[in-house]
């Protein structure tokens, strides 16, 4: 099979892999306790931007330059929550305001999280054309690696997709969309690997302010409307533990 013919079928695959075990993992756990799986979605989120992705930013650019592109983006992603925002509110007592709305957020978090994470699987196709480009069986392994690291991760999208009132249906089909951009990435680096490898750091200083903003502007503060001990001490432990398998997943995979 050629070098082309591996980074698409690895691309596609690795992608559609990825999120079909993270949806089929949320399924096993039972849709009445994904509202407290969202702390281990933050975790995993913010394991995954600290543990994994800026480190490799900071790795290959100036680390006060990619400081400066993950202040911008969580800026960026603040407007565009704003934006999102007006749309659904024309006057202060809308349902995103009121204290007794649902428990969803009417589409923000998840709108963010898929932005960001288009990001990400755009990135990763470029890592993927890459190692290929080098070597098939260094492709596969990198492949491999980008799949075994990404299926924590797209657990913790695909719950704040369901958090943000996405159906499951819409949830699995919004996260398989936002994969392609894997394919995406691969096809522009196989052709023209030059000129997108300058962009990889910004790209992901952009991946990981999506996550960080998600995860502390969206997500934790509605834990704290739930501030029983014994709830606390479980929210607590689900966040590291998501940390902590964005972690293991990391070393497990050689990052």
């Amino acid at each position: 099979m050629s070098t082309l013919n591996w980074i698409i079928v690895v691309s596609l695959a690795g992608g559609l892999l990825s999120v079909l075990a993270a949806a089929a993992l949320s399924v096993s756990v039972g849709a009445h306790r994904v509202g407290m799986l969202i702390s281990y979605a933050i975790g995993a989120l913010l394991g995954a931007a600290f543990l994994e992705i800026l480190p490799h930013a900071f790795e290959t650019a100036d680390p006060h330059e990619m400081a400066a592109t993950v202040l911008g983006g969580i800026l960026a992603f603040f407007v565009l929550e704003k934006l999102v925002l007006w749309r659904h509110c024309h006057h202060d007592h809308c349902e995103a305001h009121d204290a007794h709305a649902p428990a969803h957020d009417h589409g923000r978090s998840g709108l963010l999280i898929l932005v960001g994470d288009t990001f990400h699987n755009f990135v990763d196709g470029i890592l993927i054309a890459a190692a290929f480009i080098e070597d098939t069986n260094l492709g596969i392994v990198t492949a491999l690696a980008i799949i075994a690291h990404e299926i924590p991760q797209e657990l913790g999208d695909y719950l704040i997709l369901l958090h943000s009132g996405y159906s499951r249906f819409k949830a699995l089909v919004f996260n398989l969309l936002s994969s392609l951009a894997t394919l995406a990435g691969a096809m522009l680096a196989y052709f023209a690997l030059s000129e997108l490898t300058a962009w990889i750091p910004s790209l992901l200083a952009l991946a990981a302010a999506s996550m960080i903003y998600v995860a502390v502007a969206d997500l934790i503060p509605g834990l704290h409307k739930r501030t029983a001990l014994k709830e606390t001490v479980q929210q607590v432990s689900l966040i590291g533990f998501g940390v902590l398998t964005i972690a293991l997943m990391g070393s497990l995979v050689g990052h």
